[in-house]
């Protein structure tokens, strides 16, 4: 369980779940694209919170390379109920996160 400190850190997609194979693959691919963090799962049947502390990034390519299609990222944004933090999108990732490095 995370205290609510600790939860107040995270960052992160709230994925709709209209779609169980892309909430699926969307978990899948934040794992892999975040190796170092340890990324928390909230599965709530209606939607999915995928969470990471601080910096939370989701690649096109690890997310095709889940799905097994092409699929541009952008669309995620159909999918999202939510999220936490603040996000940065390009046609390429999706980054959330709580201060900007660069």
């Amino acid at each position: 369980m995370t205290d609510n400190h600790s939860a107040a850190k995270l960052v992160g997609p709230v994925i709709r779940g209209f779609d169980p194979d892309l909430a699926e693959a969307v978990m899948a691919a934040v794992e892999r694209d975040n190796p170092d963090l340890p990324v928390t799962i909230d599965d709530q049947d209606g939607y999915v919170r995928i969470h990471t502390p601080g910096r939370c990034v989701l690649t096109r390519a690890t997310l095709e390379d889940e799905l097994g299609y092409t699929y541009p990222i952008t669309r995620l944004e159909q999918a999202l109920a939510s999220f936490s933090g603040r996000v940065l999108t390009s046609d390429d990732s999706i980054e959330w996160y709580l201060e900007r490095n660069n």
